[in-house]
């Protein structure tokens, strides 16, 4: 796949959560799924994931090949009642969601396939190149869509 494609990839995904947390019924945001989230914690998580997704990128991009990207306890942040999964408004992380995205959006254009290769150290996962992270940040949101969808139909 090109680097253009993969970024078409990543921008349709993008899109595709947007409109499907558009389409939610609210009065069922708090429907668990019986193996994990309910839609109001994907979307909180989402949040986050993607605001950390958008400094990774950035660090990939712009410092020295093998620089440490820090990974993150997303069961803690979900489990903290400070973060609001459970109980905040979801207006607010699906701007922050849009928002990263965009930004993010916006590097990967500037990029060639030469930079595919760039890559940082991440904490947990080893070598990380942007052609990872783009496969991970495209894959994202469409798999917590689809654990939204299932929570919603009461399906494990």
């Amino acid at each position: 796949m090109t680097l253009a494609e993969q970024v078409a990839a990543y921008e349709a995904a993008t899109r595709a959560f947007l409109e499907q947390a558009a389409a939610l019924d609210r009065t069922k945001l708090d429907a668990k799924h019986p193996e994990g989230w309910s839609p109001r914690q994907v979307i909180h998580h989402l949040a986050d994931s993607e605001a950390q997704s958008y400094a990774r990128l950035r660090r990939i991009v712009a410092e020295p090949l093998g620089s440490i990207i820090q990974g993150y306890d997303e069961g803690a942040w979900a489990a903290s009642p400070a973060l609001g999964y459970e109980s905040d408004p979801i207006e607010t992380p699906l701007a922050v969601f849009a928002a990263v995205r965009a930004g993010s959006l916006a590097v990967l254009r500037h990029l060639s396939d030469v930079d595919l290769e760039r890559y940082g150290d991440h904490s947990e996962r080893g070598k990380f190149t942007i052609a990872d992270w783009l496969q991970v940040y495209s894959r994202h949101p469409l798999e917590h869509g689809e654990q939204m969808a299932k929570a919603l139909r009461g399906e494990k």
